[in-house]
């Protein structure tokens, strides 16, 4: 099949979706971002892009911030967030919230996995600013856990695609990360050693 090209605004397929919090003066505020990832072993540096909003300020600001995975059963309550700006709407009427040490990093009780993160860097960009916190410390419950992970059959985490803009849950186990490739690993070594 031939290759064609489909212009240079590109997105990942898919992309987690979260709840990120932060403080605005003394008032949780939560904004739903798909531009999330781990960018560092350890220590844990987790990353999050958001444009210059009220959520970006107050991260800024604070210094603090968390990450909430939402399951699926919270795809309306995590759009909205999305949608409405914290500037103008209470949107931390829509949780329970909890703190762990960090006090301007509302955590969503009903998310099953959340994290609180302390900036180590904001870099500007030229829409968005990117926030990268170390992990003070990860939340769960037991019932969404399986051998003391997160499990993500337990969590049901959801994602989203652009520019579709739409919402997926995650679906079946296709493998096993740095165990599948064995096989195909010791089959080239094989095949190179006979050459």
């Amino acid at each position: 099949m031939k290759k064609i090209k489909i212009g240079n605004n590109p997105y990942l397929l898919p992309m987690p979706m979260v709840i990120v919090g932060s403080s605005i003066g003394k008032r949780p505020n939560f904004m739903a971002v798909a531009w999330v990832s781990r960018v560092n072993a350890k220590p844990a540096l987790m990353s999050v892009a958001i444009g210059r909003h009220a959520t970006a300020q107050a991260i800024q600001h604070t210094g603090e911030y968390s990450i909430n995975i939402p399951p699926v059963d919270l795809v309306k309550e995590t759009d909205l967030l999305g949608i409405v700006s914290g500037s103008d709407f209470d949107k931390s009427s829509l949780f329970e919230i909890f703190y762990g040490s960090l006090r301007k990093a509302p955590m969503i009780r009903q998310c099953p996995v959340t994290m609180e993160c302390k900036v180590v860097q904001a870099i500007e960009l030229p829409v968005d600013v990117l926030f990268i916190g170390e992990v003070v410390e990860v939340w769960s419950e037991e019932r969404f856990l399986s051998d003391g992970n997160p499990d993500v059959e337990k969590v049901k985490p959801f994602c989203l695609t652009m520019p579709d803009n739409r919402y997926w849950s995650v679906g079946n186990e296709v493998g096993r990360a740095w165990h599948d490739g064995l096989g195909l690993k010791d089959s080239l070594s094989r095949t190179a050693e006979k050459a």
